[in-house]
């Protein structure tokens, strides 16, 4: 369910979508941002795959978050853990989502890639 333009954000020339990760389009955002969505390499898993390539998915996860499962969820989905601030996790898209993602709604907590 995509909320009406600049009614509920007041920055322009932004969208917000309500709803399942799992269940948006792929490759169609150019941002995508998580704040405490789940665990950073899960997280990883559900926000990639809506950013189309060159696009950048923003996960702010706190100073002590591993990154090692992270850039390898990142790998696997077309994307690289580029450098940010402390505590957030920028992983810029690099080519389209692979085949079979994003995977059915709740298996990316299930059984995580990493």
């Amino acid at each position: 369910m995509r909320l009406p333009r600049g009614r509920h954000t007041p920055l322009e020339n932004v969208s917000v979508v309500w709803g399942r990760a799992e269940l948006q389009p792929v490759d169609s955002y150019h941002v995508a941002l998580a704040k405490a969505l789940a665990k950073p390499s899960v997280a990883a898993e559900l926000c990639l795959p809506l950013v189309s390539p060159g696009g950048i998915a923003v996960l702010w996860v706190g100073p002590s978050a591993d990154q090692d499962p992270v850039e390898a969820v990142a790998r696997r989905l077309g994307g690289a853990l580029e450098p940010g601030p402390d505590g957030i996790l920028v992983l810029r898209k690099s080519r389209p989502t692979p085949p079979g993602f994003p995977r059915r709604p709740g298996m990316a907590k299930k059984r995580p890639l990493a």
